[in-house]
């Protein structure tokens, strides 16, 4: 817990330092009057118990930092049925790249990094089987991104990404795919 507080904090530290320049990720030069966006991932919130909610911050009209913080994270899109239980959180940076010049919405593409910590419990023969999830992944995704009024932007996105840790590759696979779908707040 205290992680996630720590993470939390630092994500309100460096959104306030960023300034404060008026971006959209509509593109060109905008007269919205925000350059961030809080947003929750509500796909996987309402899907799979998992709560993701990250800060955008818009660099240029083409490219935004976005942090995230991942709890209840899960591998993939696996549940927690037949006694399996996830006690794993994450935390995950990328940078957004936008293209085109639609003004209701555009799509980007991002290279991630995530942190994933915690454990996953699973009932194997009459006992519980503990593996540790600890690990680092790198990856990449697309998504796109409409703004249906001046404060909110929502949309789909999906990612896959690579992880290097050998004991989560041996449960499950070193490949993970991520999605959903998006809704954001923007000041």
């Amino acid at each position: 817990m205290k992680k996630i507080l720590i993470t939390f904090l630092m994500m309100g530290l460096m959104g306030y330092s960023f300034g404060q320049n008026v971006i959209s990720s509509s593109g060109g030069n905008s007269d919205r009057e925000f350059s961030s966006e809080i947003k929750l991932n509500f796909l996987n919130l309402i899907a799979l118990g998992s709560l993701e909610v990250g800060f955008e911050k818009y660099l240029s009209d083409d490219h935004s930092l976005d942090l995230q913080v991942h709890l209840n994270d899960r591998f993939g899109f696996n549940s927690q049925k037949n006694g399996k239980n996830y006690k794993t959180n994450a935390v995950q940076a990328s940078m957004n790249f936008y293209f085109g010049e639609n003004p209701n919405g555009r799509f980007y593409i991002f290279p991630l990094a995530k942190l994933r910590f915690g454990e996953f419990e699973e009932e194997v023969d009459g006992g519980i089987a503990t593996t540790n999830m600890n690990a680092f992944l790198l990856g990449v995704g697309a998504g796109f991104k409409w703004e249906f009024s001046p404060k909110f932007a929502f949309g789909p996105h999906v990612s896959i990404a690579r992880g290097f840790s050998d004991e989560v590759a041996n449960r499950f696979t070193r490949i993970e795919l991520n999605g959903g779908f998006s809704l954001g707040y923007r000041f």
